[in-house]
């Protein structure tokens, strides 16, 4: 269970619309590119077409105060079924890396520690209409900053990154100028998505929300106005 999982759901039936053209995104998409089972012809570059004008909105800000810069969209909806898969990827990948071989007993402790770690960042794949992943709503979206010429900025820590490196304000009291360049560039990211209507994740300098449970946790609301946008609700 996450803070926001006892908020109530009353969906508002916004269809997904594919993201346009002004919203730079970037290509390949990352869990299709390691085989994220999306379906034939499903694109996960769309969100519910109130956060999609929203976008746009928060766009317009940013180009405002850095008419240099635009967004980069890393990822939007997200299909359960690429949920779970991204989730098991994550384990696996994360295993790898700190040495932890999930069939041995003797590990148990340490794969405990590393699916811990990787819950800090990755919703569960839950299956109960009260308490969907919130990208498989239409609600949420993953992005960063880039220029004109579609170059991304450093930002302190890659999208996904596991660890306190990606938690939004990690860099607000450094030193170091290059983090506080980090923190600065987050910080622009999160002003101006605010200005829109958008909730942060506690957790991720890059997901943003808006009508989702973790919207309606961190804004007030009395409920979400997105349940999960799956296949029956979505635009072809």
């Amino acid at each position: 269970m996450r803070p926001w999982s006892d908020r109530p759901i009353q969906d508002c039936l916004e269809s997904l619309e594919h993201l346009p053209p002004q919203l730079f995104r970037i290509e390949p998409h990352p869990y299709a590119s390691v085989g994220a089972p999306y379906g034939q012809g499903k694109d996960p570059f769309r969100l519910r077409s109130g956060v999609v004008r929203r976008l746009l909105q928060a766009q317009n800000q940013l180009r405002h105060r850095a008419p240099e810069l635009r967004f980069a969209i890393f990822d939007a909806w997200r299909p359960i079924s690429v949920q779970a898969f991204m989730v098991n990827y994550t384990i696996d990948q994360l295993c790898r890396e700190r040495g932890v071989d999930r069939d041995d007993p003797r590990q148990a402790a340490d794969l405990q520690t590393v699916e811990s770690d990787v819950g800090r960042f990755w919703a569960p794949p839950s299956r109960n209409p009260q308490t969907p992943p919130p990208h498989s709503t239409g609600a949420a979206v993953d992005l960063t900053l880039a220029t004109d010429a579609g170059e991304l900025l450093a930002m302190g820590s890659p999208i996904d990154a596991i660890g306190a490196v990606s938690e939004p304000d990690v860099f607000a009291n450094a030193s170091d100028p290059a983090e506080q360049l980090f923190h600065q560039r987050r910080d622009l990211l999160r002003t101006v998505m605010a200005s829109a209507g958008f909730a942060q994740h506690p957790n991720e300098w890059w997901h943003y929300s808006y009508g989702d449970q973790l919207w309606a946790w961190r804004s007030g609301a009395e409920a979400a106005i997105y349940a999960e946008a799956g296949s029956n609700s979505a635009t072809p």
